[in-house]
């Protein structure tokens, strides 16, 4: 290498165009998937005041969102629904009625916006009344094998409803491949699972669980399930286990603070590796931009750029619509 003055690392970023050329990495509005959350009734906007600027949207208004995404170059919209109290269970079986709010919603963007991808999740928090992601035993455990099965029909009733790609959130072990086996056992071969493989037990979700209306039904934690943040190692053996069961992607979440685990995923194994720039990191955000010590614009590409350059593929967040507007979609 030459060095000073031969070699001035300025020179390439003296001017916009020279910048734009050299850019070692690019991040585009087909990189994100935008997260909805949805609401019965119609005609209905349900603001989450923990997630300022987010609301919960009835069918007919996640389909105009769809076609703005559409609009804006979004490949793909995350659907997680509202499930009323009244349907609500400690084992969860609305998730496998053909007509839950899921269901519905996934039907009407499959017949709206056909271009754009449906990803669906599958866990059980959204339609228990203890609000873990799984089936509890009387010591209060999740117990694994049987909301293995659980899951395995709740993700062929979202695919027979035109799921694009389903995405198991519980992170109980072997799900992965019975998923896989029943999905190929009823010929939806080109259904895609994208496994939330390395997702830790976070105090980033807060916001989220306003959301799908499970903050205060939690009985306990998660940290039987969910990844320890201490750990490294565990989320290679994670992926590793998926992939092998037969994962197309994988999810590291939440995001920001796990951006090592993002690169050494990528690094690992070099598949299709997204994260979910979740609720908590969402809120932090806004709360950053209404206290006046952060321009939004800027800090949103920036930390969706920081995502790309650890590796992944493309990015759940909030922020998708804005972003993608930014960035000319």
């Amino acid at each position: 290498m030459s060095h000073y003055p031969a070699l001035r690392l300025r020179r390439t970023r003296s001017t916009a165009w020279s910048r734009r050329l050299h850019a070692e990495t690019v991040l585009t509005p087909a990189d994100l998937i935008w997260p909805l959350f949805i609401a019965e009734g119609e005609g209905v906007e349900q603001p989450i005041a923990t997630l300022p600027g987010v609301s919960r949207w009835s069918i007919d208004g996640i389909v105009a969102r769809a076609k703005e995404a559409r609009d804006a170059g979004i490949a793909c919209i995350a659907l997680f629904p509202n499930t009323p109290p009244h349907l609500r269970s400690e084992n969860g079986r609305e998730a496998l009625n053909p007509d839950n709010l899921m269901c519905r919603a996934t039907r009407a963007l499959k017949d709206a916006v056909p271009e754009v991808g449906v990803l669906t999740d599958v866990a059980l928090d959204p339609y228990t009344a203890h609000g873990h992601d799984g089936l509890v035993d009387d010591a209060g455990y999740v117990v694994n094998d049987t909301t293995a099965e659980m899951l395995v029909a709740q993700a062929l009733n979202q695919a027979a409803a035109g799921a694009d790609i389903i995405a198991p959130s519980d992170m109980m072990d072997g799900r992965i491949g019975q998923i896989r086996d029943a999905l190929e056992g009823e010929g939806r071969v080109n259904v895609q699972i994208m496994s939330y493989a390395a997702k830790y037990a976070s105090g980033f979700y807060g916001p989220f669980r306003d959301a799908v209306g499970s903050r205060g039904l939690l009985k306990g934690d998660k940290k039987t399930y969910q990844m320890d943040s201490a750990n490294a190692e565990e989320a290679l053996r994670e992926v590793a286990l998926d992939l092998a069961e037969g994962a197309d992607s994988v999810m590291v979440k939440p995001g920001l603070p796990y951006l090592d685990i993002i690169l050494r995923v990528k690094t690992e194994f070099q598949v299709p590796v997204f994260a979910y720039q979740v609720s908590g990191e969402y809120a932090m955000i806004e709360a950053a931009v209404a206290a006046g010590v952060a321009e939004r614009d800027a800090v949103v590409l920036e930390t969706l750029m920081a995502f790309k350059r650890a590796g992944c593929s493309g990015v759940l967040t909030y922020h998708a619509l804005h972003a993608a507007r930014l960035l000319g979609g």
